[in-house]
C-alpha cells in the first residue's frame, strides 16, 4: 500500500475545470449565428429590391393613370360639346317645326275664306303688321296695338326676324320683356323665345349703371345684322313699335 501511494505526486495542482473539445457545441453555435445573420441580410436585400420594383411600378402606373384620366376628360369635353351642338340644332328644328305648323294652320284657315289686312297694314306670311309712324314707351305702344285689336309683335321664326329687320327704318319695340322676373324673358303671350337674336354682350340690364336704369323691354336695333339685333332697354324709352294680328 505504501508503494502505491508513494507514486502519487500530491504537489501537482489539480485543474477544477474539466477540459472540453474546442470543436464541440460552442463552435456549432457560432456557425448557426452566422447563418442566421446571412439569411437576414439576404432577406433585407430581397425586400429592398422588392420595394424599389414596387416604387417604379407605382410611378409608371400613376403616369399611365394620369394619361388615361386626361384622355377621358378630353373625350368627355368633346362629347359635351357635341351634345350641346346637337341640342342647339334640335331646338332650332323644334322652333322651325312649330313655325311651320302655325303657318300650315293659318293657311288652312285662310283657304276657307279670303281675308285682307286693314288699310295701312302690311301682310307677311298670312299675318298683318302695322309699323307705327310715331314713337312712345313700350307700354303705350302695346296699348296702341291692343286698341287696334292686335298685340306687339312676337318673333318666333327666322323668316319673320329677317323680314321685320329689313322693313324697319329705326329702332323699334317688340313684345319680348322680363318685367315680371329679371332675366326671364317672355313674349307678350307668356311664352319664352325659342330662338334669340341678341346683340353682342346683350342683354345686360344696363350693366348696373343707374344712368340706364332697369332695362326690361326689348327692341330691334336698326342697321345691324338681323341675326344679332336685339337689345334690352328701359321700357319708358320712346321708340316706334310693331303691331301684329291675323287678318
Amino acid at each position: 500500500m505504501e508503494e502505491i501511494y508513494a507514486n502519487v505526486d500530491y504537489n501537482k495542482p489539480v485543474d477544477p475545470t474539466p477540459s472540453t473539445n474546442q470543436t464541440g457545441p460552442r463552435s456549432s453555435e457560432r456557425r448557426l449565428h452566422g447563418a442566421v445573420v446571412l439569411c437576414l441580410g439576404l432577406l433585407s436585400v430581397v425586400l429592398l429590391v422588392g420595394l424599389i420594383i414596387l416604387g417604379v411600378t407605382y410611378r409608371d402606373l400613376a403616369a399611365e393613370h394620369s394619361t388615361i384620366k386626361a384622355n377621358l376628360t378630353e373625350r368627355l369635353q368633346a362629347s359635351n360639346d357635341k351634345l350641346s351642338s346637337v341640342s342647339e340644332e334640335r331646338d332650332l328644328l323644334n322652333a322651325n317645326l312649330t313655325s311651320v305648323s302655325k303657318e300650315l294652320d293659318t293657311l288652312q284657315s285662310l283657304s276657307k275664306q279670303k281675308r285682307t289686312c286693314p288699310a295701312g297694314w302690311k301682310m307677311f306670311s298670312c299675318t298683318c303688321y302695322l309699323f307705327s309712324t310715331k314713337t312712345d314707351s313700350w307700354e303705350n305702344g302695346r296699348k296702341d296695338c291692343r286698341d287696334r285689336g292686335a298685340e306687339l309683335v312676337i318673333i318666333d321664326t327666322v323668316e319673320k326676324q329677317e323680314l321685320i329687320s329689313k322693313t324697319i327704318k329705326e329702332d323699334t319695340w317688340i313684345s319680348l320683356n322680363d318685367r315680371d322676373k329679371e332675366g326671364t324673358w317672355k313674349w307678350i303671350d307668356g311664352t319664352p323665345p325659342t330662338v334669340v337674336y341678341w346683340l353682342q354682350s346683350q342683354p345686360d340690364n344696363g350693366g348696373g349703371n343707374p344712368k340706364w336704369g332697369e332695362e326690361d323691354c326689348v327692341h330691334l336695333v336698326f342697321g345691324v345684322n338681323a341675326k344679332k339685333n336685339w337689345n334690352d332697354l328701359r321700357c319708358n324709352k320712346s321708340l316706334k313699335w310693331i303691331c301684329a294680328k291675323m287678318p
